[in-house]
């Protein structure tokens, strides 16, 4: 069984076409929650298997949730490592489908433990094309997009292309030559930021999403998308000085934090 998400999701206003519909299976409050995307090839290598599990591991022990596409290879490794309770997985199928079919149970466990999204119809088969699509919403919802290995013209690199559109931060794993070209491209280019230490690096993206754990009970409430007049009930006196100060805005009647 599933639903279609009833609020509006501030993240998703950086797409350029906001999705018509969007049904889920699992928790919708780790939309509201720090998260950060995680992508990469079907086909990593050791390191790059063993490093994406530290990651996302380590992200998720920091309250952080990982967001990636249930495929194989590095997304399958990134929400292993980050926990079912604590991963998004947007699929390029319908919501009933759980493709890939080998990650039928890990699809599963994300269901019944942490959440799966699509736009599509329940039923609708993925194409090529649903990928990318899916891609748009995988980078949407990070506050950042963390690549770990990825081939020049591959699909992480479309949702390179994606981050850099709506101007997300892009950090890469460092590859030895010959290695993972499409993200030493980006480091080339000055794209891109090499995670030279993974417990800095932690450090850093954790403290710099605190303010969003440690939320007055007004932010934490605002964070669930509530509507206008919900917000007016329990927080009079906020919500006013709030829109005054630029913190939060009104969309579509309901209230989302800028």
């Amino acid at each position: 069984m599933f639903n279609t998400v009833p609020h509006h999701i501030s993240d998703l206003e950086s797409m350029q076409h906001y999705p018509k519909n969007l049904d889920y299976k699992g928790s919708l409050e780790l939309l509201t929650r720090p998260k950060i995307s995680i992508v990469g090839t079907r086909r990593p290598n050791p390191y790059t298997r063993s490093v994406t599990y530290e990651l996302a591991k380590k992200l998720s022990v920091n309250g952080i949730v990982v967001v990636s596409g249930a495929a194989a290879g590095v997304d399958t490794i990134a929400h292993q490592g980050a926990g079912f309770e604590n991963t998004i997985a947007v699929l390029p199928c319908g919501i009933e489908l759980r493709y890939p079919k080998s990650n039928s149970e890990l699809i599963k466990s994300i269901e019944n433990k942490g959440l799966t999204l699509s736009q599509f119809e329940s039923s609708f088969e993925a194409r090529a094309w649903s990928f990318v699509v899916r891609n748009e919403i995988v980078v949407a919802l990070g506050e950042c997009l963390i690549v770990t290995e990825a081939d020049i013209g591959s699909g992480s690199m479309r949702s390179v292309d994606y981050a850099l559109e709506m101007g997300k931060q892009i950090y890469v794993l460092p590859h030895r030559i010959r290695e993972s070209e499409g993200t030493h491209r980006l480091l080339a280019q000055g794209k891109a930021t090499a995670i030279e230490n993974i417990d800095d690096f932690v450090s850093h993206i954790s403290n710099k999403t605190r303010n969003m754990t440690t939320d007055s009970p007004f932010l934490a409430f605002c964070r669930t998308l509530p509507s206008y007049e919900e917000v007016m009930l329990k927080f009079p006196k906020e919500i006013f000085e709030a829109e005054l100060s630029g913190i939060v805005d009104v969309r579509n009647g309901r209230v989302v934090i800028v």
